[in-house]
């Protein structure tokens, strides 16, 4: 799975939850069109969605596997941009 499939997980279940179709429905659009999404912006889309209780429902629609491949794909890519903190 790619990372513009994995906002595209989230962006299909969000409809019900305007800034969080409007978050996910942005990083889309930009990974669509090439530009790099900011792990922010990745970020905050997979905390909202687990505030939402969307995590059910994306299990329930796409299957275990393919919410697990979502949550890894997005993490490792927050993981790859975020800053490392000073010790």
């Amino acid at each position: 799975m790619d990372l513009k499939a994995a906002t595209r997980m989230i962006l299909s279940e969000s409809a019900d939850h305007p800034d969080l179709m409007r978050l996910s429905r942005h990083a889309y659009d930009e990974l669509s069109s090439g530009r790099p999404v900011p792990y922010a912006t990745l970020s905050e889309m997979l905390r909202m969605a687990a505030r939402k209780n969307l995590f059910p429902s994306l299990k329930g629609r796409h299957g275990a596997q393919a919410f697990d491949d979502m949550v890894v794909v997005l993490g490792r890519e927050i993981d790859r941009q975020a800053p490392i903190p000073c010790r």
